[in-house]
């Protein structure tokens, strides 16, 4: 298995540095070849226009929309979950570049600024029996799942999380901020 992380912007070192903790040695993917040797792909955090409009500035976008959920696992955290969806809310004027193979709906900065970032306990079972921490920095909300994807977390609210269709993995959160690497075992399980 050769996991990759997409090296173009956001917070990409993190998840490096967690995937080289629990024994993966991630490749850092900026180009459509190095795209093309990974079986695996996280979208990191980060600007989600900004990642989006450099997908398609490097070539790798159309790569990604045909192999993403099918001989590529994909998971997407903050921005890589928007990039992810198959529709975005709150979009900048013009849109944006997105990926658009996970059945998820997704809305920009749901909770608000950066100065209404919080931290908080997720009850994840399909992960682990012992609550994720959940660092979210003007996080996206997965707003309605279609019928092939899954929730796997919810705030009280009931908003979506962590969803799941097939071998692609949406998290509205940060979890390369936290000590607890159980999210990224359990993609690298997918």
């Amino acid at each position: 298995m050769t996991v990759g992380v997409l090296a173009l912007q956001g917070d990409f070192r993190e998840h490096v540095a967690v995937l080289r903790r629990i024994g993966a040695e991630p490749v850092e993917v900026r180009l459509p070849q190095q795209l093309a040797a990974v079986d695996r792909l996280i979208i990191p955090g980060g600007e989600s226009t900004a990642i989006g409009r450099l997908l398609a500035r490097f070539a790798l976008l159309e790569p990604l929309r045909a192999r993403a959920g099918k001989s590529l696992a994909v998971w997407g955290t903050c921005a890589g979950a928007i990039l992810l969806a198959r529709e975005v809310l709150d979009q900048k004027q013009g849109g944006q570049p997105t990926i658009g193979v996970m059945d998820v709906v997704v809305r920009r900065n749901a909770f608000g600024s950066q100065l209404d970032s919080f931290e908080t306990e997720l009850d994840a079972p399909a992960i682990g029996d012992a609550p994720l921490p959940g660092v979210f920095i003007r996080a996206p909300q997965i707003v309605s799942l279609g019928p092939a994807a899954e929730a796997l977390s919810t705030l009280p609210d009931g908003g979506v999380v962590i969803a799941r269709q097939g071998r692609l993995l949406a998290t509205t959160f940060h979890p390369e901020l936290t000590d607890d690497d159980r999210v990224h075992r359990f993609f690298l399980e997918l």
